[in-house]
């Protein structure tokens, strides 16, 4: 029997619905590159609150969550704006006056405890922090080299998201879904988190998909639900597509307070999104 097809396709609203209060969501993407932006807006529209967020390098995203009062905990390294923008002032002010807990983090350690997640390990060995004030901040152990070079080694706890959202150039009905350029730490928070929600510019034929099979970075029996935002990592870029909006991320670092007339402006405010 030839099984019948079956979509994973909601609607935005939908796919944020799924994300309750309090959860763990890791964000896909880099500093303004091909982050889940609308899915973070739409965070926003539905009111969601103590929400832990988990990125190697956030910026915008973590930046108008902490506007919002959406966030209660982070788990991030390194967290700006970029280029001429500088830090990200939200967070940066949500953390001095203790509004949120940090775990501090480099990218690094933080994709180590992500890796022993994704390989059902209680920890991962990392390199690098040695003279670092990170694992005393942390409380990371370190273990002895079992093989007798009498070198201790730190070790990163697993760290398993409940929510992985990514945002990708590509899916299909299915949940398959494929990036054009750099995957950042894509592949590794998908294989991580609990749950993957993808957020595509657009939906692609499922044949194409096995037409080329390499160019799948998650494979559809991994994503419970995808939605189809077109330039939904605005104000970001998502490459070949378009590039970052750079004078509306100017608007809105220059707003004050939830910026109204920004969200409003975002492009799943504009153009059709496909349900």
């Amino acid at each position: 029997m030839i099984p019948m097809p079956f979509s994973k396709v909601v609607p935005l609203a939908g796919l944020a619905a799924l994300v309750p209060d309090g959860a763990s969501v890791a964000l896909g993407g880099s500093f303004l590159h091909r982050g889940p932006f609308a899915l973070v807006r739409e965070l926003i529209r539905q009111h969601r609150t103590y929400l832990e967020i988990v990125k190697q390098s956030p910026g915008y995203d973590i930046d108008i969550l902490c506007r919002a009062g959406a966030v209660a905990r982070v788990r991030a390294g390194i967290v700006a704006m970029e280029g001429h923008l500088g830090l990200a002032p939200a967070y940066r002010r949500a953390v001095e006056r203790q509004e949120i807990e940090l775990e501090e983090h480099a990218c690094m350690t933080l994709t180590a405890g992500l890796r022993a997640a994704a390989y059902g390990v209680p920890f991962q060995p990392v390199g690098g922090v040695h003279g670092s004030d990170l694992p005393a901040l942390n409380q990371w152990a370190s273990v002895p080299d079992p093989y007798g070079s009498g070198e201790n080694v730190w070790v990163i706890p697993a760290i398993r998201p409940d929510i992985a959202v990514i945002h990708v150039n590509e899916a299909n009905e299915r949940g398959d879904a494929r990036v054009y350029g750099t995957s950042h730490w894509d592949r590794i928070l998908s294989r991580a988190a609990k749950r993957v929600f993808v957020v595509a510019e657009k939906l692609a034929p499922v044949a194409s998909f096995r037409e080329r099979p390499e160019l799948t970075l998650i494979p559809g029996f991994m994503v419970e639900a995808v939605t189809v935002v077109p330039h939904g990592a605005w104000p970001g870029s998502c490459w070949p597509l378009y590039e970052v909006d750079y004078p509306a991320v100017e608007t809105y670092m220059q707003s004050e307070g939830l910026p109204e007339a920004h969200l409003a402006a975002a492009p799943e405010c504009r153009e059709p999104v496909h349900a």
